[in-house]
């Protein structure tokens, strides 16, 4: 009897060490956080060969959302971040430009960034199609407008009093509207209307122009001088 009761207290103790050890709590590690992407430095640069991109993605949303328009200085970058801006020059001949990084690209090896069709014009890589550049991350420039403006683009064209026409047309029905002239081989004039402060607001003003049947979408006001 003794060896009996010997035996079940020796049971009791073992089972209740076994609940206790259940009984504790693993602490689980802290999950590590993901590391905060850091703005790029200024002055920091990259070599390689820039190509430049048209049609058809004239008129398309680029990748930070906003509608591609190759006439702008804006360029498409892999990594950089949106609105990143960048002083490209061309190493062939020296010439220089101010891009602000609006789209992702280009996908091709060795190819370091795609300038849009009026930032290759400014450096003359328009007929080479490419060109060994330097890239120079840059601040914003100071005369930027205080806030972001958007307008709608109804048309471009050749004929400037067709373009007058069509913007008295869209002033008298939506309240402001604009001719500007854009310079190439052969000069033609855009017509804007509206200015916006967000892109909501264009969008919704692009679909009411276009629910009359005008062709319709959305531009940015960037640089005083280059709307």
């Amino acid at each position: 009897m003794r060896i009996r009761a010997a035996f079940a207290l020796i049971f009791i103790l073992c089972s209740f060490t076994a609940c206790r050890k259940k009984a504790r709590v693993t602490q689980t590690p802290p999950v590590p956080q993901p590391a905060v992407a850091q703005p790029p430095r200024v002055g920091s640069t990259e070599t390689g060969v820039a190509s430049w991109y048209g049609p058809p993605y004239h008129g398309r949303r680029a990748a930070d959302g906003e509608i591609y328009d190759m006439e702008k200085m804006t360029a498409a970058h892999r990594t950089l971040p949106f609105n990143t801006w960048v002083h490209v020059r061309n190493l062939t001949n020296e010439k220089s430009c101010e891009v602000r990084i609006t789209d992702r690209g280009p996908f091709v090896d060795g190819r370091v960034i795609d300038l849009s069709k009026a930032a290759a014009r400014s450096i003359d890589m328009l007929g080479p199609g490419t060109a060994t550049v330097e890239l120079t991350i840059m601040a914003a420039p100071q005369d930027l407008p205080a806030q972001q403006l958007f307008a709608v683009q109804v048309g471009a064209f050749r004929d400037r009093e067709r373009a007058g026409h069509v913007r008295d047309e869209m002033e008298s029905q939506y309240g402001k509207a604009r001719v500007v002239e854009r310079y190439s081989a052969t000069p033609f004039w855009r017509v804007l209307v509206g200015e916006e402060t967000s892109q909501q607001a264009a969008a919704d003003l692009a679909e009411r122009i276009m629910a009359t049947g005008s062709p319709a979408f959305v531009v940015r006001l960037d640089l005083p001088g280059q709307e």
